[in-house]
């Protein structure tokens, strides 16, 4: 069982930068693949990244790629999500989830956290 809960969401203007953090509960975050997804109002959750438990693989949705980094640190039990150049249409519930692959494939993941709010104003 993992516990996994999200943070540093918030409203910022376009252009601006902000990282989340999502902090596993329990010894076994390492044994698990991390992916960011998030859902705006009105639409279906989409998978942004995924990382492999030793963080040598990632994998990013071409709507965010080469603007956010997914990045881990096995020894904090936390993932997280830089998101640089953000745009008002990256205004949506950021989650993350746990699974045992890495991959853009929601299905796959069995844990999940609560989501954070990210806002951006144009």
């Amino acid at each position: 069982q993992v516990q996994l809960v999200e943070s540093g969401g918030g409203l910022v203007q376009a252009g601006d930068s902000l990282r989340l953090s999502c902090a596993a509960s329990g010894r076994t975050f390492s044994s698990y693949s991390m992916g960011w997804f998030r859902q705006a109002p009105g639409k279906e959750r989409e998978s942004l990244a995924a990382i492999s438990r030793s963080g040598v693989s990632t994998y990013y949705a071409d709507s965010v790629k080469g603007r956010f980094t997914i990045s881990r640190d096995n020894a904090k039990n936390t993932v997280y999500l830089q998101m640089n150049s953000l745009k008002p249409e990256d205004t949506a519930v950021y989650y993350c989830a746990a699974g045992p692959y890495t991959t853009a494939s929601q299905e796959r993941y069995n844990y999940w956290g609560q989501g954070t709010q990210v806002t951006v104003s144009s």
